[in-house]
């Protein structure tokens, strides 16, 4: 059930704050009786890209799953839009605009390249038509044919960022973009996420890469044990490189 969100002294309004895209307050999470997440806040205003980084284990995965509504045990606050949805289904969630690209990318691998990107219903309006995403993806224009089993890891990440824009979504989660892909294929990803960025898009993901996220994110939420542990803005990942390493077991 999605509920529009009320003014309270305890939380942050999108009243009082329009452009807050997304804002979380309080949210824990369960996998059956493993409690994972343990009263995590953080915001993401539109246009922003922000990142959740830690250690392996240590819930940034849940943390997405659980705003997309795809792990149903959690509790807490999630708003998006204006919108409280920590009780809402992920096919109501993915309606107001919010995508989700797992860490497996979620590729058919008996559907084309073309079937894969059309396969999504469109949610919203305004969303990329199929030129914009050639002109993003120019691979996938060369691959549009070919079965998603076939498809290098760059090229099915490319793939599964393509066909949410196409939806409409106006917020990505996206879980480990740059996992296992070449140093050329990164520059490429992260290329298209500062394109998307110039766009208006706005990227909560969850990255290890330190170089890559330094590069385009303007806030980074250090997860560990289930708890928001530290929080830097983007020009602070430099300077406090040798923290990060010790945080992410480097």
């Amino acid at each position: 059930m999605l509920e529009t969100s009320k003014t309270s002294s305890d939380a942050t309004s999108l009243q009082d704050a329009p452009d807050l895209l997304l804002a979380v307050k309080d949210l824990e999470a369960w996998y059956g009786e493993s409690h994972v997440l343990h009263g995590i806040d953080l915001e993401v205003r539109r246009g922003q890209v922000v990142t959740l980084i830690g250690r392996n284990g240590a819930g940034k995965s849940t943390a997405l799953k659980s705003m997309m509504g795809v792990l149903e045990k959690r509790a807490g606050s999630v708003q998006f839009g204006g919108v409280e949805t920590i009780t809402a289904p992920a096919r109501d969630i993915a309606k107001l605009g919010m995508g989700f690209c797992p860490e497996d990318r979620a590729i058919f691998a008996s559907l084309t390249v073309r079937e894969n990107l059309f396969l999504p219903p469109v949610v919203r309006p305004g969303g990329m038509d199929i030129d914009t995403i050639y002109q993003l993806f120019p691979n996938l224009r060369e691959r549009m044919n070919s079965w998603g089993g076939q498809l290098s890891g760059g090229e099915q990440q490319m793939l599964a960022i393509a066909r949410i824009l196409r939806t409409g979504a106006t917020l990505l989660l996206l879980d480990e973009p740059t996992e296992g892909l070449a140093p050329v294929i990164i520059q490429q990803i992260a290329h298209t996420i500062e394109l998307l960025k110039e766009r208006g898009m706005t990227i909560l993901m969850v990255e290890q890469n330190l170089h890559f996220v330094s590069r385009i994110a303007d806030r980074h939420y250090v997860l560990e044990d289930g708890n928001i542990v530290d929080v830097l803005s983007g020009t602070d990942v430099e300077a406090n490189h040798t923290r990060l390493q010790n945080y992410l077991g480097l």
